[in-house]
């Protein structure tokens, strides 16, 4: 666990970070058992294609809720732009 902002999974220089397929990074907040954590825990994890859409489907059943995304480019995290809101 990360304890200078509760996070557990992955930590930020792992080396599933660096491998050629990661894709993705999110981090998640857990509200079921699953392979992403137990109930009350925030987590990051560093995932592949098929990784993520596992991850997508586990928030579609509510188990998980992805708090945070990021593309990963050769270990590079690029965080998601914000989507401007028209009018405001």
């Amino acid at each position: 666990m990360d304890k200078e902002n509760g996070i557990g999974g992955h930590r930020l220089l792992a080396l599933e970070r660096f491998r050629d397929d990661t894709r993705h990074m999110m981090i998640c907040e857990v509200f079921a058992p699953c392979p992403y954590g137990n109930p009350g825990e925030k987590n990051r994890y560093f995932l592949t294609e098929q990784g993520y859409a596992e991850a997508l489907a586990a928030a579609q059943k509510r188990q998980i809720k992805i708090k945070s995304h990021a593309a990963i480019i050769e270990g590079h995290i690029l965080p998601d732009k914000k989507k401007k809101r028209r009018g405001h």
